[in-house]
C-alpha cells in the first residue's frame, strides 16, 4: 500500500483563534452533511470532508471545551428528508472512523491490541451505497428506514419490500432459530452495470421526448420534460430508494448486502462471523468477500489486493471495513458518541484525470461565504461524469496556479464530488486567463468583504436579504428538523426570496413567513433549471433564464400545493418551542441545544433575557453556545423577526413540569441496551423533563445506568465502579416515583 499522510493544519494555540476556526468548521461539516445524508446531493468529496472533520477533531483534542453535544464530532449521518414519515431506530446507527495510510491502520491496531492483544479481525468491502435499517419482529420485516441520523431515519418500508433480494421473512434453521426481535444493517447499491443501462436507458428516452417535442411546440401543447442522469451508482440507489412511488423503486434493479445488527432478542452471536453465517442461514443476502484474518500482514494483503481489483466487483467499492471478530471484545472496547472503537475503515485513494477548466464562478452559502467553483469539461472519472468542482476561496484558486483554459488535474476524492488538484502547464496555449474575484455578491449586488481581521473568506455582509443567504435559512427553517412546514422545500424557498420586478420578494427575511397570503404566491416565478447541469435554462426566444410560475397554474389558478404550503404554515405556528429555537439559525444551537433551553426555560422570552451565565448552566449548552444565543439576540433585526411572528401568532411558550414533577433534577442517568416499550431518545426525553440529565458515559458521578437487552461496555463499566443498575421496571419506577423508591438490580459478576 502507498502512504498517504495528509498534514493537518497546526491546532492554533489561542483559545479564542482555536474556537474561531472551530466555529467556521463546524458550520462548513454540518452543512456538507446535511447535503449529503438528507439530500442526496454532496458539494464536496468524501476525502475533503475527512480533511474538515479531522482538523476539527485535532482542535477538539487540544481544546475540549469545544467539544460540545451540537458539534459534527457527536453527530451520525444528517437529518431526515422532508419526503418521508421519520421513524427511531431501537439502537443507534453509528458512523466509522477512517484511516488513510498504512500508518494511520497500523495507529488503530495499536491502540485495539493494548487493550486486547491476539485479537481475530473481520475485512470487508465498503460498499459506496445508501445505509439501510431493517426491522424483524418474529421473523416477519416490518421496516426499512433510512440512517437518518443515526437515531432516527426516514420510513421507506414499501420501497424495501421491493428489492428481490431483501426476504419478506426469515427462514429459521436448528442452528439459528428465528430471533423474537432484531434489527439488520446493511448496504442498499446498483451494480455498475445496472446503473450504465439506467443512465443508457434515460439517455435514449430523451432522445425520443426530443423527437416528440418538436411536434408538441409545433401543435402548441406543454413540453415534456427531459430526464435527469444519475452522477454515480450511490446516488442511483438513492434517488431509487427515496421515491414517493414504491413502483418507480421497484423498477430500479436494486440489491442489498447486510452487513451487521442493532437491536435484538432472542440472538446472541459470539462473533461477527458467526453473526453473519446467521443472517446468512435466515435468507438474508451477505457478502462473499469478507475474510476474517489473524495477523495485520493478512488485513493490509486484503487491502492491497481489492485495492488493484476494486473495479472487478459488480458494485463501486471505496475503501474496506476492519472490525474485531469477538463481540464480546467490541463491547468491551466500546464507542465514542459517533463511532465505534473496535472498527475502522481504510479508505482507498482517489482516481485522477484531466480536464479542460472552462470557466471559475462564484457561489454564496448560507453564512455569505462567496465561494469558487470550476466549471469543467465533462469527463468520466471514477465511474462517473463530472462537470462541476470546487475551489475553496480565491486564495486557494491562486495557490493552485490554475487558469481558465487551463488542462488540469481533477481527483475524484472519496468517489464522490472532484476537486481541482492543479494546472498541465505543459499544455498551455497563452490563450488561459486568470480568475479574478468579484468584489460583489453575484446575488444582491452588496460589496464582499472580510468579516473579520484574519478571514481568509469573502463574504456578503447582506445577512438579512442576501437571496442566496435568505433561502438557506429559510429551507432550514421549514425543514423537518424545525417548523417542518409540508410543501414548502427548497425551491419554493427560491421562489419566495426572488424579486418580482419591479417589486421586493413575498420574503424580505424570514419575519414574513407568517403573513403570506395567496396573492403574493400567484404571481410568483420560478427559474427553469437544467436537470443535467443545475443551471437556469435559457429562453431560446429571448436568450433570457426561462421562468415558470410556481404557485400558480396556467389558468391563474392557486395549485393544490399553494394552498397546502399555507395550510403548513399555519399549523407551524404551534410547533414546540424548540423546533422554533432549532429554526433561528443561531450559530452553534441544533437540536440538542435547542431542546435543553426550551426544556429548561420554556419561554423565548426567558432565553433572550437570560444574562451568559445562566444560558451556559443549562444541561446541554455551555459557555460557547450561551455566547452565540446573546450575540444572536443583540442584533435588531433578529429581534424584529421574532416581533413580525409574535404578531402573526407564533407561540413562543409552552408548558413545563410542575416543580413535583422534577424529582430527577440533580440526576445523572446513563441509558444502555434496548429497552422494551422505549426508544433510546424517549426514555432520554422522559428523564431531562423530570429535570435530569443523560450522559452517554458512565462516572462515578453517574447516579444511575438503565440497562435493556444486549449492553454494551457501559454495564460492565457500571459494575466496575458500583453504580446503581436499574432495569426496565426499575426505570419506570425512577420516573414515576423518584431515585428513593427504585431498588437496583443484583448485577453479574
Amino acid at each position: 500500500m502507498s502512504s498517504r499522510v495528509t498534514a493537518a493544519e497546526q491546532v492554533p494555540d489561542d483559545f479564542d483563534a482555536a474556537r474561531e476556526r472551530h466555529t467556521k468548521l463546524a458550520a462548513e461539516i454540518d452543512r456538507h452533511r446535511q447535503l449529503y445524508h438528507r439530500d442526496d446531493a454532496p458539494q464536496i468529496s468524501d476525502a475533503e470532508y475527512d480533511a474538515l472533520m479531522r482538523e476539527l477533531l485535532a482542535i477538539e483534542e487540544a481544546h475540549p471545551v469545544l467539544a460540545t453535544q451540537d458539534s459534527p464530532s457527536q453527530q451520525v449521518g444528517g437529518d431526515v428528508s422532508e419526503l418521508f414519515a421519520s421513524v427511531r431506530h431501537a439502537e443507534r446507527l453509528y458512523s466509522l472512523d477512517n484511516a488513510f495510510s498504512p500508518e494511520e491502520l497500523t495507529a488503530w491496531v495499536e491502540r485495539v491490541t493494548a487493550e486486547v492483544p491476539g485479537e481475530a479481525y473481520l475485512c470487508e468491502l465498503k460498499i459506496d451505497g445508501l445505509a439501510v435499517n431493517l426491522t424483524y419482529e418474529n421473523g416477519v420485516l416490518v421496516r426499512g428506514a433510512t440512517r437518518g441520523d443515526g437515531t432516527t431515519g426516514e420510513d421507506i418500508t414499501p420501497n424495501v419490500r421491493t428489492i428481490a433480494s431483501i426476504p419478506e421473512k426469515l427462514k429459521g434453521t436448528k442452528k439459528y432459530p428465528v430471533p423474537e426481535f432484531v434489527e439488520i444493517r446493511g448496504e442498499v447499491f446498483m451494480s455498475t452495470e445496472s446503473f450504465e443501462k439506467l443512465n443508457a436507458d434515460r439517455l435514449a428516452e430523451n432522445e425520443r421526448i426530443t423527437a416528440a417535442n418538436e411536434e408538441r411546440k409545433a401543435e402548441g401543447k406543454r413540453l415534456q420534460k427531459l430526464l435527469p442522469l444519475y452522477a454515480n451508482p450511490r446516488n442511483a440507489a438513492a434517488g431509487s430508494l427515496r421515491q414517493k412511488d414504491p413502483t418507480i423503486t421497484a423498477s430500479r434493479a436494486l440489491s442489498m448486502t447486510v452487513y451487521g445488527f442493532g437491536a435484538r432478542r432472542g440472538f446472541e452471536p459470539t462473533h461477527q462471523s458467526q453473526g453473519y453465517a446467521a443472517l446468512k442461514a435466515w435468507g438474508l443476502p451477505t457478502s462473499s468477500y469478507f475474510k476474517v484474518l489473524d495477523t495485520v500482514e493478512g488485513v493490509t494483503e486484503y487491502i492491497e489486493h481489492y485495492g488493484e481489483h476494486r473495479h472487478d466487483i459488480e458494485h463501486e467499492i471505496d475503501g474496506v471495513v476492519i472490525k474485531i471478530d469477538d463481540i464480546a471484545v467490541q463491547r468491551r472496547l466500546g464507542s465514542t458518541t459517533r463511532a465505534p472503537r473496535w472498527a475502522i475503515a481504510y479508505k482507498y485513494p482517489p482516481e485522477e484525470v484531466t480536464t479542460t477548466l472552462r470557466d471559475i464562478k462564484v457561489s454564496v452559502g448560507r453564512t455569505g461565504r462567496a465561494t469558487p467553483y470550476a466549471v469543467l469539461e465533462p469527463v468520466r472519472v471514477a465511474g462517473s461524469e463530472v462537470e462541476f468542482a470546487t475551489l475553496h476561496n480565491q486564495d486557494i484558486v491562486k495557490a493552485k496556479g490554475v487558469l481558465i483554459g487551463d488542462r488540469v488535474i481533477i481527483r475524484k476524492a472519496g468517489d464522490v464530488i472532484p476537486e481541482v488538484l492543479g494546472p498541465v502547464e505543459g499544455a498551455r496555449t497563452g490563450d488561459e486567463h486568470e480568475f479574478v474575484m468579484p468584489s460583489n455578491c453575484p446575488e444582491c449586488g452588496t460589496e464582499l468583504r472580510q468579516m473579520s481581521e484574519g478571514d481568509i473568506d469573502l463574504r456578503c455582509p447582506n445577512a438579512r436579504s442576501c437571496p442566496a443567504q435568505l433561502r438557506e435559512r429559510l429551507s432550514y427553517l421549514t425543514g423537518r428538523s424545525c417548523l417542518d412546514i409540508d410543501g414548502l422545500g427548497y425551491v419554493a424557498c427560491t421562489a419566495l426570496v426572488q424579486p418580482l420586478e419591479p417589486k421586493q420578494p413575498p420574503l424580505a427575511d424570514e419575519g414574513d413567513l407568517f403573513n403570506l397570503t395567496m396573492e403574493q404566491l400567484l404571481p410568483i416565478k420560478s427559474l427553469v433549471l437544467d436537470p443535467d447541469s443545475g443551471l437556469p435554462k435559457k429562453d431560446p426566444k429571448t436568450g433570457k433564464d426561462k421562468e415558470v410560475t410556481y404557485f400558480a397554474t396556467q389558468d391563474g389558478a392557486p395549485k393544490a400545493g399553494a394552498t397546502k404550503m399555507l395550510e403548513g404554515i399555519e399549523a407551524a405556528k404551534q410547533q414546540e418551542l424548540w423546533r422554533i429555537i432549532n429554526g433561528l439559525s443561531i450559530r452553534h444551537v441544533g437540536p440538542v441545544a435547542a431542546r435543553a433551553l426550551a426544556t429548561e426555560f420554556g419561554d423565548l422570552d426567558a432565553i433572550r433575557d437570560a444574562d451568559e451565565e445562566r444560558l451556559a448552566a443549562v444541561d446541554g449548552v455551555g459557555p460557547t453556545i450561551a455566547t452565540a444565543v446573546k450575540q444572536w439576540f443583540a442584533e435588531d433585526w433578529h429581534v424584529e423577526i421574532l416581533e413580525k411572528w409574535r404578531a402573526a401568532g407564533v407561540r413562543f411558550v409552552e408548558e413545563r413540569p410542575e416543580a413535583g414533577e422534577r424529582h430527577l433534577a440533580g440526576l445523572t442517568v446513563v441509558i444502555t441496551g434496548s429497552l422494551e416499550g422505549w426508544t433510546r431518545d424517549g426514555a432520554a426525553e422522559a428523564v431531562r423533563v423530570r429535570g435530569g440529565k443523560v450522559s452517554g458515559s458512565v462516572s462515578k458521578k453517574t447516579s444511575f445506568v438503565v440497562v435493556g437487552d444486549s449492553p454494551g461496555s457501559k454495564y460492565d463499566k457500571a459494575v466496575k465502579l458500583g453504580v446503581p443498575i436499574l432495569d426496565t421496571e426499575g426505570f419506570a419506577t425512577l420516573l414515576s416515583e423518584g431515585p428513593d423508591a427504585v431498588r437496583p438490580i443484583e448485577a453479574d459478576g
